[in-house]
């Protein structure tokens, strides 16, 4: 369900902007989502801790699945983006609950990092036939099936759970850090609700929701300190190797967006094509994804964890070098041969680093787990809002030098139906002024990458 929604929702998006009359609000309907998951993920893991892991994720499909009924039933846009946010709540918990219950159920490594293998794989699928079932059920349904479909599957994983999950529940006494878990939730929300309005509002502004949000983290922080039952025990950050294993999370997951996101965009802007083949730009990186997450077990057993993340981080970083080298008049088979090494590269270090996650944070698995989970999340916000400052200075770079075109041209060139109604005679140009702001969002990928790398095969002198 979660791989689908991820894909699906783009298929339907001009859908149910059309019909909801909210065409302003196109991007909030994913940022909402990613806020309501990085709000909810450290609490899930938490909760887990008091009530137990199969109760608490059966109470996030039952909020994802009651949030999709409200999407589909929604009557205008702003019941739709609150709803949308519910569901990214569910969302949280069922992204990174399952890997906590792996971790719980399967003390063998091999067996548990085949089992990771395969839950990352099913994303992979998932994603792969989003996208087509979702302009099926747009087609000859309606848009609101998307949501409804939710309904069924959610209803069967919860049956699923029901019967074939047997879980130990806690009997130590419910103690929660309400306080504690408000600090953590307001200063994500208003960080991250900075980090969305760059490029739609006044700085002074975008200033004030991102340093609001620090603050309260900082609160956050320093009330787990003496609270008796903290959301998240401090000691964690106090383990080098863990922390470390958390800032490669985010460092490989933020330069694979560069990517993942713009790979359909350099379709469709510099090579004309349409929105059906930007979307299958990425196929070629999802099937290498479902490779890299079965490979894993065979890499773990030949290899140090050091290694296999070195072959995962070095993989991705070839994706981003090839796109920054790649020339203009480079053919779609160029874009979408890149992206296999990316996706090979992502399915392996992922379930390889989840592994290690868990094996580094010893009695602290189900906390630490929610947090290298949060860690994509919130790569995936900070770094979406930092590719799109750089494309649009690039962007704002290559208008100056040019007096016959603007911004405006520009937005017409990333969507093959628009860009038909652009002067002939400019598109060379406009396409030179927009290889050079992609080309610099993939610098900045592979940078972080490098970085990504630095820190794995960094050791502290003794």
């Amino acid at each position: 369900m979660s791989g689908l929604d991820a894909t699906i929702i783009n298929t339907a998006l001009p859908a149910i902007i059309a019909d909801l009359q909210g065409i302003q609000f196109m991007g909030w309907i994913v940022a909402v989502f990613l806020l309501g998951v990085c709000m909810s993920t450290p609490i899930w893991g938490k909760v887990g801790e008091i009530i137990g892991y199969k109760r608490t994720f059966q109470i996030a499909l039952i909020i994802f699945i009651l949030a999709s009924l409200a999407e589909a039933v929604a009557p205008n846009i702003y019941f739709f983006l609150v709803a949308r946010t519910i569901m990214g709540i569910g969302g949280g918990g069922m992204g990174s609950l399952p890997y906590v219950i792996l971790g719980k159920i399967i003390a063998n490594l091999h067996a548990r990092t085949k089992a990771m293998g395969f839950l990352g794989a099913s994303f992979s699928l998932a994603s792969i036939f989003g996208p087509l079932l979702g302009g099926i059920i747009v087609d000859f349904l309606a848009w609101e099936w998307i949501f409804y479909i939710n309904i069924p599957l959610g209803l069967l994983t919860i049956w699923l759970l029901q019967v074939n999950y047997q879980e130990e529940v806690p009997t130590h006494q419910f103690q929660f850090d309400f306080l504690g878990a408000g600090l953590l939730v307001s200063g994500l929300c208003a960080f991250l609700v900075g980090l969305q309005l760059i490029g739609l509002t006044r700085v002074e502004w975008i200033l004030m929701f991102v340093l609001l949000g620090l603050l309260l983290l900082g609160l956050f922080w320093w009330w787990e300190g003496r609270v008796e039952a903290p959301l998240i025990q401090r000691r964690i950050f106090h383990n080098g190797t863990l922390v470390r294993d958390f800032l490669i999370f985010g460092l490989a997951w933020g330069g694979f967006i560069a990517y993942n996101t713009y790979a359909s965009v350099w379709a469709q802007g510099l090579l004309g094509l349409s929105a059906l083949f930007g979307g299958l730009t990425l196929i070629p990186n999802a099937v290498a994804d479902i490779i890299g997450t079965q490979m894993a077990t065979y890499f773990q057993d030949h290899s140090r964890a050091k290694t296999t993340l070195n072959v995962g981080l070095i993989t991705i970083l070839l994706t981003l070098l090839i796109m920054t080298f790649l020339s203009l008049q480079a053919s779609l088979v160029w874009v979408m041969g890149a992206g296999i090494f990316a996706g090979f590269g992502v399915g392996l270090v992922f379930v390889i680093l989840q592994v290690k996650v868990q094996e580094d944070a010893g009695p602290d698995l189900g906390v630490a787990t929610s947090i290298s989970y949060l860690m994509r999340i919130l790569a995936q916000s900070l770094m979406s809002a930092t590719y799109g400052i750089v494309l649009n200075q690039k962007l704002a770079q290559g208008v100056s030098q040019h007096a016959h075109i603007n911004l405006k041209m520009l937005n017409k060139l990333t969507d093959a139906q628009t860009a038909v109604t652009l002067p002939q005679e400019l598109l060379p140009v406009l396409r030179q002024v927009l290889h050079q702001g992609l080309g610099a969002i993939m610098v900045t990928g592979a940078s972080l990458l490098i970085l990504a790398l630095m820190g794995n095969n960094w050791q502290k002198k003794a």
